[in-house]
């Protein structure tokens, strides 16, 4: 959490055009405890039954989906490695894939 915290106003423009929701089993008020210790920027949503997570087949390791504005996942990496800055990379250039296509 902390890399993407570390690369949110690069990676995910700050928050312009692009929603960041980090997604935990941990229960709302941990993650709104975590979020505040760690001045996370980004939203952080509680899946304590982890329905959300089996859903989209990331119940056991740290994934990511970039979903365009129509609710399409336009990019995923499952499991994300968060330490290897290629991964940033290749998020960056789906996120601009979607702003390039005129996703607002």
């Amino acid at each position: 959490m902390h890399a993407y915290r570390d690369q949110y106003a690069t990676v995910f423009n700050g928050g312009e055009d692009v929603v960041l929701i980090a997604i935990s089993t941990d229960t709302p008020e941990a993650l709104a405890s975590w979020a505040s210790d760690d001045d996370f920027p980004f939203l952080m949503a509680s899946d304590p039954g982890g329905e959300v997570g089996m859903r989209y087949g990331a119940a056991r390791s740290r994934n990511l989906f970039v979903v365009d504005p129509e609710g399409v996942i336009t990019h995923t990496a499952t499991p994300f490695r968060e330490v290897d800055p290629t991964s940033y990379e290749e998020l960056d250039a789906a996120i601009d894939a979607i702003a390039g296509a005129g996703g607002d």
